[in-house]
């Protein structure tokens, strides 16, 4: 029997979940952040809410009366730990534990294979390149790969790098 594939869960973090939002980033998750939103907004509550009922995320939160308001469109994040939300988000069946490497960790734009050009440009890169595939964030003009961080980011998330 044909079953239609289960679109991927895409998120909103309130501001007290950055670093969550940059993990789930890392993992591939569509995750769009309240920091991105002007400071000082007494709306920023529902205007959070609204973001996510319009564009079908989840709101993630540590703001218990927040997530009430937001009902099954919202998830209180009980922990201040990122590995324990993480650990929360796949109890809950929300996610599943991977690093894809394939979103901007700063503005959440999908990345794209970089150019030699690009790669040589950035005075960041490693000097020694093989073995290494690089990506490339348009908007931020952010060169990723996945070196030493990818395997720290890896391990913070529980995933054995052995075994990937």
């Amino acid at each position: 029997m044909y079953q239609t594939p289960v679109p991927e869960p895409r998120f909103i973090t309130d501001r007290m979940l950055g670093t969550l939002c940059r993990y789930l980033r890392f993992m591939g998750y569509d995750t769009v952040s309240a920091n991105g939103f002007i400071r000082g907004n007494a709306r920023e509550d529902t205007l959070l809410l609204e973001l996510a009922l319009q564009e079908n995320r989840i709101l993630l939160t540590r703001d218990t009366e927040l997530a009430m308001r937001g009902k099954e469109h919202a998830v209180l994040i009980t922990s201040d730990e990122v590995r324990e939300q993480i650990r929360q988000l796949i109890d809950h069946r929300l996610i599943i534990r991977r690093l894809m490497m394939s979103r901007c960790s700063l503005c959440n734009a999908v990345l794209r294979a970089a150019t030699e050009e690009e790669i040589h440009a950035s005075d960041y890169a490693p000097r020694e390149k093989k073995g290494l595939v690089f990506c490339w964030c348009e908007r931020c003009g952010k060169l990723y790969w996945n070196g030493s961080h990818g395997k720290h980011i890896s391990e913070r998330i529980g995933i054995d790098v052995m075994e990937s």
